[in-house]
């Protein structure tokens, strides 16, 4: 079983910075590939970056060039540099992990982190 925590949400002026952390436990982290999802409300929970086992990053269109994921194996946390907010990056932030035996599926999840961007 792996659990999730994520840290460092909050209440940002559009076109401000973010950094989001996922701290893992129970399992080997360098096992794990990890993911960034947001929801926003209203709207169906999307993929925001993912990172694989060595080091491959993916982003959704949304966020390129903004958004930079990262992970630190010898902490057991996943990163979100998020910068140039705008109110359509409002959402709960999650953290998922899987295996690559799982396939796309992610069966670990953080409990979120809010997000809001604001003037």
């Amino acid at each position: 079983q792996v659990q999730l925590v994520e840290s460092g949400g909050g209440l940002v002026q559009p076109g401000g910075s973010l950094r989001l952390s996922c701290t893992a436990s129970g399992r080997t982290f360098s096992d794990l590939i990890m993911g960034w999802y947001r929801q926003a409300p209203g709207k169906e929970r999307e993929l925001v970056a993912t990172i694989g086992l060595n080091g491959h990053e993916y982003y959704a269109d949304s966020v390129k060039g903004r958004f930079t994921v990262s992970r630190d194996n010898a902490k057991n946390r996943l990163y979100l540099e998020m910068n140039s907010l705008t109110p359509e990056d409002t959402a709960v932030y999650y953290c998922a992990a899987r295996t690559p035996a799982t396939g796309s599926f992610y069966p670990y999840w953080g409990q979120g982190t809010q997000v809001t961007v604001s003037s």
